[in-house]
C-alpha cells in the first residue's frame, strides 16, 4: 500500500493494506477472517487511534443510508457518511440534528467513536444524539444495541474497540434557522465576571484567544433571534466576515453578520467546499467541569507566552453531560479547551504537557481523537466496565492497537 497519512498529515499509517468493501456481506467477511482491523473514517483523529499494522478498513465505499423513521424522529444512517453529506439530505426532508461539530467534513460514526461535540450549554455531544448502534463483532457477528440496553452506554463512544459500527440510529427534530454574528475583543474583566452568562446566551457559543492577552480575541453567537448594538459585554462586532485562525481567509466560514440560514450553514465553523481550519496544524482538547471554568481559563493564561508560540488558535465551548461511559462529557458539565497547534510535533508536545500539569487537577479529561499524553483510562469513572465490555465484544483484542494497549 502506498504510504497512507491522517488530515493533518502527522500520522503514517503502519497499516499493510486498505480495504473498501461494497457491501456488509463483504465486511462481515473481512472480519470474520481478519487477525488485525481497524476502520478509517475520515482521518481526523490527530494521533495514532484508527492505526494497525494489518489493515485499515473504509467505509466510504458502502452504500448511503438515509432512512427517516415514519415518526419522523429519528433517522438511520450507514457507519460511512459524513455529516455534510447527512445534514443536505435532512434538511431537504425538513429535518435537523441538534447540533454539529465545527467541521462537516467528519464521518458521523468517527465522531460518535471519539465523542466528538459542538457547542451549547443544553447540549449534549454528537454522541448523545445516538439511539442505535449496528456493529459487527470480532466474531463476524451483526450486533444491535438500543439506548436502555445494557451494554449501550459503554458502546456508543467506543473508540472503535468493539467492531465495526455498521449504521446508526439518530435522533432528529425539525429543520430551524440560526444567525451567526461574530464579535471582537472581549475584556479581561467580562471573562471573569460573565462568563456563564456569555456561554449560555446563543443556542452555540465558542470564544477564540490566542493566549496573547487578558481578554477573548473573538465571540462567535450562533442563535436563532437577532442581536441589537454593536457592543457585547465590551466586544465590538465584527465589521465584516472573520476566520478564527488569524490570516485564513473568512470565506471558508459560514455565514456570518446575522443574516438567518439553515441549521447545517450556521452550527459548523467551517463550509463544506473548503478546507476546514487551516489545514497545516496539530489539535488537543481537554474538557474540564464547567464548574471550574474560570479556574481553567485562569490557569491556561499563566502560560501565555509559552502556549501562544506554538499556538494558530484556542476555541473554547460548552457542552452538556450525558451517560456515555468513555464521553468526556460523563456525568458533568464541560468547558472543552481546544487547541489548534502550529504542525510541529516536537514542540507543541512539552507545551501539552505543560497544560496537562494544570488541567488535570481540576478534573480534565482528554477528546479521544486529539493530541494529549496523560493517562487517559483515570480520567474516566467507568473505564474499567468498558474494558470489560471490549473483552467481550473482541476478546483476542483484532481491534485493538498501540493506542489503545491499556485495555489488554
Amino acid at each position: 500500500m502506498e504510504p497512507l497519512t491522517n488530515w493533518a498529515g502527522n500520522i503514517t499509517f503502519s497499516a499493510r493494506g486498505l480495504l473498501r468493501p461494497r457491501s456488509i456481506d463483504e465486511l462481515r467477511k473481512i472480519v470474520a477472517t481478519g487477525t488485525a482491523l481497524r476502520v478509517l473514517g475520515s482521518g481526523h483523529s490527530f494521533n495514532r487511534l484508527a492505526d494497525t499494522t494489518g489493515d485499515l478498513v473504509s467505509l466510504a465505499d458502502l452504500p448511503r443510508t438515509v432512512e427517516i423513521a415514519p415518526d419522523r424522529a429519528t433517522v438511520r444512517v450507514d457507519g460511512g457518511i459524513r455529516y455534510g453529506e447527512l445534514a443536505v439530505r435532512l434538511h431537504e426532508a425538513g429535518l435537523a440534528l441538534h447540533n454539529m461539530a465545527s467541521l462537516p467534513h467528519i464521518s458521523v460514526a468517527g465522531a460518535v467513536a471519539t465523542a466528538t461535540h459542538g457547542s451549547g450549554v443544553r447540549h449534549g455531544n454528537l454522541a448523545t444524539a445516538v439511539s442505535g448502534v449496528e456493529l459487527i463483532r470480532a466474531d463476524g457477528e451483526q450486533v444491535t444495541l438500543k439506548r436502555g440496553d445494557d451494554d449501550f452506554d459503554g458502546a456508543v463512544a467506543s473508540l472503535g474497540a468493539l467492531g465495526v459500527v455498521t449504521a446508526l440510529t439518530l435522533d432528529v427534530e425539525p429543520a430551524f434557522e440560526l444567525r451567526q454574528y461574530v464579535y471582537e475583543g472581549l475584556p479581561a474583566t467580562s471573562v471573569r465576571e460573565d462568563l456563564g452568562e456569555i456561554l449560555a446566551d446563543g443556542y452555540s457559543v465558542s470564544l477564540f484567544t490566542r493566549w496573547t492577552g487578558p481578554g477573548v480575541d473573538q465571540v462567535w453567537l450562533k442563535r436563532a433571534e437577532p442581536m441589537t448594538g454593536d457592543t457585547y459585554f465590551g466586544a465590538r462586532l465584527a465589521d465584516g466576515p472573520r476566520h478564527p485562525v488569524p490570516g485564513m481567509p473568512a470565506e471558508n466560514c459560514t455565514g456570518q453578520g446575522g443574516v438567518p440560514g439553515p441549521w447545517h450553514e450556521r452550527l459548523p465553523h467551517f463550509r463544506m467546499e473548503f478546507t476546514p481550519s487551516s489545514g497545516a496544524e496539530l489539535q488537543s482538547e481537554w474538557h474540564v467541569p464547567r464548574a471550574r471554568a474560570r479556574e481553567a481559563i485562569e490557569a491556561v493564561s499563566t502560560l501565555g507566552e509559552r502556549v501562544s508560540a506554538v499556538l494558530q488558535v484556542c476555541e473554547m465551548r460548552t457542552i452538556a453531560a450525558d451517560d456515555l461511559w468513555l464521553s468526556p462529557n460523563y456525568r458533568q458539565d464541560s468547558l472543552a479547551l481546544h487547541f489548534t497547534w502550529i504542525a510541529d510535533t516536537a514542540a507543541v508536545l512539552p507545551v501539552v504537557a505543560d497544560l496537562e500539569a494544570l488541567l488535570v487537577p481540576l478534573g480534565a479529561r482528554p477528546h479521544w481523537g486529539k493530541i494529549f499524553t496523560m493517562d487517559a483510562p483515570a480520567a474516566f469513572p467507568r473505564f474499567a466496565g468498558f474494558a470489560a465490555l471490549v473483552a467481550r465484544y473482541d476478546p483476542t483484542g483484532k481491534f485493538r492497537n498501540d493506542f489503545l494497549s491499556f485495555l489488554r
